[in-house]
């Protein structure tokens, strides 16, 4: 899968396109004439019949994206088209979920969804009956008389779905609409939602999506696009081919999770072809070395204290809010405590796990002890360095033997990158000392009896 600025959207290109985006881009002049690329150039194309899931991390342009397909902000470059015909010139058909309910607070419910089709010029006899049956649609009957402020979060959710679905649009985009409820009432809602969309209840031919939450995505989407950013632009687009109602705990769900997970976090690795999707027997003369998070085990151990104190459970998010973290920056930890085994992803939370509870309680001594097991066991790379130099009869290997292991998976840059990671876990966990003016890799007694031996100088 190419790794580029412009990456075609090639599901479904069979269908003729509701909104098709031809190499759009955004970006804001600057007085020294040079410009701030927010999006790079992208073809992009929603299409009927599939609910499209746009994830990235902060900054890459996804609430931007959403803007320029749907005619609120124009592209700097590039055209955006409704059915073929170019979005300025055409009468479209959208509407748009927002995650911060969006109600006229002096208006009753009825009078929320009414309001646009009263913009639309809709008499007010057919617009009182359209409201009234999407308010029964989406579970609020008996409420149309009441105000924003008597509502829970959920139902004034509700409320913007019947707003958004009441001028029956063609495509329905929904901004995060989740992200602002409690875990509860948007699982409900999430559920609500695919079976509208199943039941051919929602009077709309595509859905796209803008979020966060990987699950989510995972399990509401036909297909999912992630972004990276500086500037925004297309990692991976592909089709979820997972049956629905879909299971978070089957191998095919949590495999597309991981992989997901790892797009985002690995902005500097192109990313591989999405996973089949179906359960395999892992062969293991077909292993690839594992992306080494660039983490600390001090860093580790801090993570897996904290959790510890939170009952052993945290939303990383919420997480990262609380230590006043960016999220890029906690994630690599979450992601070397989650390849050690210390901690599992469970429904968008961290979870730790009973030997990353052994290692939070335990002495120094003890948690090298548990790092060392860990590593041998979860990191090939580790294991590898460990058993060629006991093999080695003089227990030393040169750095640049795995430099060109690394080398047929990673760039040099990254592949010297991991090999610091490696160096760092090792040393740590007393699995070999590095002797850097030689480059070379020692058993620990090895580089003693080196020393002692030359006289102090190895």
């Amino acid at each position: 899968m190419q790794e580029a600025g412009i990456q075609s959207s090639t599901q479904n290109s069979g269908a003729e396109a509701i909104i098709r985006a031809e190499k759009i881009e955004k970006y804001y002049a600057q007085p020294s004439q040079n410009r701030v690329q927010v999006i790079s150039p992208t073809d992009l194309k929603i299409v009927p019949g599939e609910i499209l899931a746009l994830l990235g991390p902060s900054g890459s342009g996804k609430s931007t994206m959403l803007r320029m397909l749907t005619g609120l902000s124009r592209p700097s470059a590039g055209q955006v088209f409704w059915h073929e015909k170019p979005i300025a010139d055409a009468e479209i058909n959208v509407s748009i979920v927002f995650q911060s309910f969006a109600l006229f607070p002096w208006l009753t419910v009825l009078e929320n969804v009414e309001a646009p089709l009263q913009a639309r010029g809709v008499a007010p006899e057919e617009r009182h009956t359209r409201s009234m049956r999407m308010l029964d649609t989406v579970g609020l009957d008996g409420f149309e008389s009441a105000y924003p402020k008597e509502l829970s979060g959920g139902m004034k959710q509700r409320v913007g779905f019947a707003r958004a679905l009441v001028v029956e649009p063609e495509v329905l985009f929904m901004d995060e609409p989740f992200s602002a409820l409690d875990v509860l009432t948007a699982e409900n809602l999430r559920s609500e939602l695919l079976e509208l969309w199943a039941n051919r209840t929602m009077p709309t031919k595509a859905v796209f999506l803008v979020t966060h939450n990987i699950e989510e995505a995972v399990l509401l989407a036909d297909r999912i696009i992630v972004l990276g950013r500086n500037p925004g632009h297309i990692r991976t687009d592909f089709r979820v081919q997972l049956a629905q109602p879909r299971d978070r705990k089957s191998e095919p769900f949590t495999q597309l999770v991981d992989y997901i997970y790892k797009v985002l976090t690995k902005p500097d690795v192109a990313p591989a072809e999405a996973p089949d999707q179906q359960p395999r027997v892992r062969d293991q003369r077909q292993m690839k070395y594992q992306m080494l998070p660039h983490a600390r085990p001090g860093g580790v151990a801090g993570l897996l204290e904290l959790l510890l104190d939170k009952g052993g459970r945290d939303d990383i998010y919420r997480m990262a809010d609380d230590l006043a973290f960016e999220i890029d920056d906690l994630l690599p930890i979450v992601d070397a405590a989650q390849l050690l085994g210390f901690l599992k992803i469970e429904e968008g939370d961290a979870a730790i796990t009973e030997t990353g509870t052994q290692f939070a309680n335990s002495e120094i001594l003890r948690q090298k002890e548990l790092f060392r097991d860990a590593a041998l066991q979860n990191v090939l790379l580790l294991r590898q360095i460990r058993r060629a130099l006991e093999a080695k009869s003089d227990h030393t290997v040169p750095e640049e033997f795995f430099l060109d292991l690394l080398d047929e998976q990673f760039s040099e840059e990254e592949g010297r990158r991991q090999m610091e990671t490696a160096i760092t876990w090792g040393r740590y966990a007393e699995l070999f000392d590095f002797d850097a003016a030689r480059r070379r890799f020692v058993m620990p007694d090895a580089l003693e009896e080196g020393v002692a031996a030359d006289g102090g100088n190895v």
